[in-house]
C-alpha cells in the first residue's frame, strides 16, 4: 500500500468546476471516505487519481512520486465501481483472476490459483468459483467486483459507492466485512459515498465535499460533534439536525451573532408541560427499538428519538429543553 496525495488539484468540464483547491492525504493503511450528494465531485476526484481523467491543475502523488502524467496502469491503483461489470461469460474462478493474468503483471498459474482461493476464502464465495458470473446474486457479485481488486497487490483501492444498488440488510453485513477485510490487509481505500452510516462506521476520517470542494476532514465523531458550518452538520445524522431560530427558545441563552441552532437528537430534552418552550406532539413513528417524535414547537418542526416505552400520543403537550446544542451564524458559519 501507499500514502496518495492530492495537492491543489482542480478538474473543469467545460464551465463546470468539478473538482477545485483539493488538498488530500490518505496515508498508507488508511481508510477515508468522501461524503456528499450527487455532483459533490466525489467520484471526479476518484478519476483523477486513478489517471481515468487528468487534472488542469494540481498534483497527484502516489508512494511519494509525482503521478499526474501517469498513465492508469503506471499508478497500479485498484478500482471498484458501483455497477458491478463483471465478465458475463466468465466464471467467477475467471473473473477474479481476470487481472491478474494482463500483460503488466502476469503470473504464473500456481500463484494466481493460490491467491483467487485465499480472496474467495476472505469473501466467501469459495463455493461460487466455478459459478458463470451470471448465475450469482447481488450480494455474491458484488463480492467478486470487490474480490477481482482485491487479488492484486495495488497501492490503494478506490471504491465508488459499491454497496449501493444491494439491499439494506446486505449492504449492513458487507460493509462489516469490508471494514474486516482492509483492516487485516492494512489495505489504503478512498471510499466514496452519499449514505452517511457507511462513512461513520467504515472511515478512520471522513472528507465533505461540496461543490467540488473539501469544506472539512477529520474523524467521524470530529465531523458529527463539531462541524464546520450548517452544510458539514446536514451531512450527518439520524434523524437529520434540527435547524431553528433563536426565537424558538426564547429562555435558552445563545452566543452573539447565532441565527440558527442545530439540535441533534441528544441536544432535546423533554418532559411533559411545565414551562419552558411549549411544544406538542404532532406524530410517532414507531421504529422498534427507538421511536420518532415529531413536535411543533411555535411555527417550527423539531424530531426527536425516545424509547419505545415513554407514554406520550399525538396532541400532548410538552417541555423542550436544549442541552449543549450547536451555533451558526449569519455566514452558516458555526459559532465556538
Amino acid at each position: 500500500m501507499a500514502e496518495v496525495r492530492l495537492e491543489q488539484v482542480e478538474k473543469r468540464f467545460g464551465d463546470t468546476v468539478a473538482v477545485t483547491g483539493i488538498n488530500l492525504t490518505i496515508a498508507d493503511g488508511e481508510f477515508v471516505a468522501l461524503l456528499g450528494p450527487t455532483g459533490a465531485g466525489k467520484t471526479t476526484t476518484l478519476r483523477l487519481i486513478a489517471g481515468l481523467e487528468k487534472p488542469d491543475e494540481g498534483k497527484v502523488f502516489i508512494g511519494g512520486r509525482d503521478a499526474t502524467g501517469q498513465s492508469p496502469a503506471e499508478r497500479n491503483v485498484a478500482f471498484v465501481f458501483q455497477q458491478y461489470s463483471l465478465y458475463p461469460h466468465l466464471s467467477v474462478y475467471d473473473n477474479l483472476a481476470f487481472p491478474l493474468r494482463s500483460p503488466v503483471r502476469k503470473a504464473d498459474d500456481a500463484a494466481i490459483r493460490q491467491t483467487v482461493e485465499r480472496v474467495a476464502r476472505l469473501l466467501r464465495i469459495e463455493a461460487k468459483l466455478g459459478n458463470r458470473a451470471t448465475r450469482l446474486s447481488g450480494g455474491e457479485m458484488q463480492r467478486v467486483a470487490i474480490g477481482r481488486a482485491l487479488v492484486r497487490d495495488p497501492s490503494i483501492f478506490l471504491m465508488d459507492e459499491p454497496l449501493s444498488s444491494l439491499d439494506a440488510k446486505l449492504r449492513a453485513d458487507l460493509r462489516l466485512e469490508l471494514k474486516h477485510i482492509q483492516r487485516d490487509l492494512g489495505a489504503t481505500v478512498l471510499y466514496v459515498t452519499h449514505d452517511q452510516i457507511e462513512a461513520l462506521t467504515m472511515a478512520n476520517r471522513i472528507g465533505v465535499l461540496d461543490h467540488g470542494r473539501l469544506v472539512q476532514i477529520g474523524s467521524p465523531r470530529e465531523i458529527y460533534e463539531t462541524p464546520r458550518n450548517l452544510y458539514v452538520a446536514t451531512r450527518l445524522g439520524m434523524p437529520a439536525i434540527n435547524l431553528l431560530p433563536p426565537q424558538a427558545f426564547p429562555q435558552h441563552q445563545v452566543p452573539p451573532g447565532t441565527r440558527t441552532i442545530g439540535a441533534r437528537t441528544e441536544h432535546v430534552a423533554i418532559a411533559r408541560a411545565n414551562g419552558g418552550a411549549h411544544a406538542k406532539v404532532e406524530w410517532i413513528e414507531h421504529l422498534g427499538d427507538q421511536n420518532h417524535l415529531h413536535l411543533r414547537v411555535g411555527d417550527h418542526k423539531l424530531i426527536t428519538l425516545v424509547d419505545p416505552d415513554v407514554d406520550l400520543g399525538v396532541g400532548d403537550s410538552i417541555d423542550v429543553t436544549l442541552r449543549g446544542p450547536l451555533y451558526f451564524g449569519t455566514d452558516g458559519e458555526r459559532i465556538g
